[in-house]
């Protein structure tokens, strides 16, 4: 289980002729499949459930905490992603730091992450696509899209589309995102001039309203953790909401982990992987605080839509036309969302798979178009019937536990394997190494505490079915475990000390 497959054998299994993916994306491109993934749920939808549930006004701050804490993890990866540029993210940083076994749990955790949450994802792309329909007076019936759906018609449909995009090729994966994203950029550009002209400061005040008793059952399991395991009495909005908050629009941060994904389809990954990281990352977070400062000062936190906040409070100002427009922009945000995460989740498990975790036949890359077909076909079948039949709307949060994990052992990684392979060449360099490395592991580890403890249990039990998965065929079928190439633990522990 100790089992570590070096950096160098990482990046030699890149020109394996059946394994090889080709080189076709820029540090722009990076940034753009950044920007793609990262703006969707969380700017059209969390805005307004965070204000009106856990921080008022104040969920500004909760944005600005959340990206402060991806950006301790961003550094991470950035470095990583420089150092090991190979398909896999966090599972191949783990697998080059922390060993097989890690990899393993970190490889399972993010289809949490990736697959789920494109299965959520496209779920909301159906709801944005029926109001829609509604305006033009074709709406679906609820028995055929939304949330409650029996057969979700149209999530099935985006997700299979999707699909046949990633299996064309990442150069027209990349086409199509860099004009759904200048689509929804726009859009949200127009939110935050247009609305601006309509804050009331009333609506500011209280900037951080006052701590109090949640409404109806708050306790037990659907607590924050850190309430139950400190003995915290249950409670919203205060300086605990925006903590509270935080954990939850964490979700819109979801993305800026998936350039990395891409490292072995990036032309200059030591140089353009950090640019598309920090960068998309940076972008985000101040399009994320302006939008949420515009919404609370147009409407009263306590009267936002969950559903749809950012559209309601245009209808409360008299701009009832700027509901539609809002909805073509998170249907096109929505569209990129779901694209880059089943990219995410298909170049994961293609990794996984070279490294013999999973069936090497599953990896096979298209002799013309240069992707792993197979994954993405398979990649897209489940989450369509995830989308199209389960209702997920419960298991969301795990997609936000299951990052933070990832985060942890990215951030815990970096310090490991600057102790172990100094020699290594790194075009990006963490600052204030170990400090900052534990900062990040620290500060995800306490928004994993803000989540409630049904979704922890809900992560334990996936990892638990993971760790049966793993000891019925990874551990034996590994290719480490075969006779390959790699190193244990005592090994690598021989290379000179930094």
């Amino acid at each position: 289980m100790a089992r570590i497959k070096s950096v160098e054998d990482s990046i030699r299994d890149t020109e394996e002729p059946d394994h090889q993916l080709k080189k076709n994306l820029s540090a722009l491109d990076l940034t753009v499949f950044g920007v793609g993934v990262i703006i969707g749920t969380g700017i059209f939808v969390l805005t307004g459930e965070v204000a009106k549930t856990d921080a008022g006004p104040a969920v500004a701050i909760s944005f600005v905490v959340a990206g402060i804490v991806c950006g301790l993890a961003a550094l991470c990866y950035a470095e990583f992603a420089s150092t090991v540029p190979v398909a896999g993210s966090a599972y191949t940083f783990s697998y080059a730091t922390l060993g097989e076994f890690i990899a393993w749990i970190i490889g399972w955790d993010l289809v949490l992450e990736l697959a789920l949450g494109a299965a959520t994802v496209s779920v909301g792309w159906s709801e944005y696509l029926n109001q829609l329909l509604g305006v033009i007076g074709i709406p679906l019936p609820d028995s055929l899209a939304g949330e409650n759906a029996v057969v979700n018609i149209p999530a099935i449909a985006i997700a299979l589309i999707m699909t046949g995009v990633l299996v064309l090729g990442i150069k027209l994966s990349s086409r199509v995102t860099s004009v759904i994203v200048a689509i929804k950029v726009v859009i949200v550009l127009l939110v935050i001039v247009v609305g601006l002209f309509y804050i009331k400061a009333e609506n500011y005040s209280p900037f951080i309203p006052p701590a109090k008793a949640p409404e109806g059952d708050g306790g037990g399991l659907a607590a924050p953790l850190v309430q139950t395991l400190f003995g915290f009495a249950p409670s919203t909005f205060g300086v605990g909401g925006i903590f509270a908050g935080a954990a939850i629009v964490f979700f819109a941060f979801i993305g800026f982990d998936i350039v990395a994904t891409a490292a072995e389809e990036t032309k200059n990954p030591k140089r353009d992987l950090p640019r598309g990281i920090l960068g998309s990352l940076a972008v985000c977070t101040l399009l994320y605080v302006a939008v949420s400062l515009v919404v609370v000062g147009m409407q009263n936190y306590q009267d936002l839509s969950v559903a749809a906040p950012l559209a309601e409070a245009f209808k409360s100002v008299g701009l009832s036309f700027f509901s539609s427009l809002i909805s073509v922009g998170a249907l096109a945000g929505l569209t990129s969302v779901v694209l880059i995460l089943m990219l995410g989740q298909s170049r994961v498990l293609f990794a996984m798979s070279r490294d013999r975790l999973l069936p090497p036949a599953i990896g096979k890359v298209h002799p013309k178009w240069g992707t792993p077909y197979r994954i993405s076909i398979g990649t897209g079948i489940v989450v369509a019937l995830l989308a199209g039949f389960l209702p997920i709307s419960a298991l969301a949060e795990l997609v936000n536990i299951g990052t933070l994990f990832a985060f942890i052992l990215v951030s815990i990684g970096v310090i490991v394997l600057r102790r172990t392979r100094p020699d290594l060449p790194r075009s990006f360099r963490v600052p204030w190494v170990p400090v900052l490395p534990i900062v990040s592991a620290l500060a995800c580890l306490w928004l994993m505490l803000n989540l409630p403890g049904e979704t922890w249990l809900r992560f334990v039990i996936w990892m638990v079915l993971g760790l049966v998965l793993y000891f019925a065929y990874s551990h034996r079928h590994s290719r480490l475990a075969k006779g390959g190439t790699g190193e244990r633990r005592e090994e690598v522990a021989s290379h000179p000390q930094g």
